[in-house]
């Protein structure tokens, strides 16, 4: 995170800006307004979650009363990803018996915080991951939800007997049982959050696979690769090919035909082991598209080679 990259007009002010030429940086582009009296440099290259931290520490800075960040803002601040949910407003607890209230830049929510649900990230007072996972699976649905908590499982920001543990203290309080289904589903073993949606998507259509991060060897012993998903029974293995996943997998000096190549030459070696391949990227996760039919197909011709 880059703080110099928020200006707030009442310390560009004290150091002697002019609201005439703050305006005038809007207007040319090299200041964009976040909120009233706050702007952010630079903002072509600011990606969402970068701008939704400025707007977070902005927010702040203007409250009257003091408050933790949490839910989405909190998930921002810790690195989690976020996934189809709106970053336009500061989201903000408070102890009762203050009010909730919603703004176009700000949403306070009103609840118990317990001191050790409460950390410090860069000098703000934000819920912890696991009450920030926590937040977000009893107020999001569940695809979203559930790519959060995968993050947060698979980068060891929380241990999962210690989310069983206060999951079921929020049993009879709004969005629990949402919450409780989202744990239950949580698996860090996902990579990405392409991964935890097609789980989800995968689920729903009654096509969830038996097995996550196969190894799959030769029959000599040999590693031939690690898949996303394996349906074991039927000899099926399932990929989600991200850019992302591309991108890490490429060593210095490889060009993308490279990857390419060798995820052909690894793909074949497993089809070799009779083992069936499916893939599917990013723009296929919807559902009532291919990658039930395809995963569906596959796992037909798989039963047909082991019959």
């Amino acid at each position: 995170m880059e703080p110099d990259r928020l200006v707030l007009r009442r310390l560009a002010v004290t150091g002697g800006w002019t609201d005439d030429e703050l305006s005038r940086h809007v207007r040319d582009g090299a200041l964009t307004r976040l909120r009233r009296g706050a702007y952010v440099a630079g903002a072509d290259l600011v990606t969402d979650e970068v701008r939704h931290h400025l707007l977070v520490r902005a927010t702040l800075a203007s409250l009257r009363r003091p408050a933790v960040v949490s839910h989405q803002s909190a998930a921002v601040l810790h690195g989690l990803p976020l996934w189809g949910v709106r970053l336009d407003r500061v989201h903000v607890t408070r102890r009762p018996p203050a009010s909730s209230e919603a703004g176009r830049c700000l949403r306070t929510h009103v609840a118990r915080l317990a001191d050790h649900e409460v950390t410090t990230v860069e000098g703000l007072l934000v819920t912890d991951p696991v009450r920030t996972a926590l937040d977000l699976a009893r107020s999001l649905p569940l695809e979203p939800a559930v790519a959060a908590l995968d993050a947060a499982l698979h980068r060891g920001l929380l241990a999962r007997p210690v989310l069983e543990s206060r999951v079921q203290e929020l049993a009879g309080t709004p969005g629990s049982r949402a919450a409780a289904r989202a744990v239950t589903f949580a698996d860090g073993r996902s990579e990405s959050v392409g991964e935890s949606r097609s789980r989800v998507l995968l689920h729903g259509l009654g096509l969830a696979p038996s097995a996550l991060q196969r190894t799959i060897h030769s029959a000599s012993g040999l590693f031939l690769g690690r898949a996303d998903f394996a349906w074991e029974e039927e000899r099926v293995v399932g990929e989600f090919d991200g850019r992302v996943k591309y991108g890490r997998a490429r060593r210095p000096g490889q060009v993308p035909a490279d990857v390419l190549f060798e995820e052909k030459r690894r793909e074949d070696a497993i089809r070799d082991e009779d083992w069936g391949v499916v893939r599917w990227t990013w723009s296929d996760l919807v559902p009532g598209t291919v990658v039930g039919d395809r995963v569906s197909r596959a796992l037909v011709r798989g039963r047909r080679r082991s019959g």
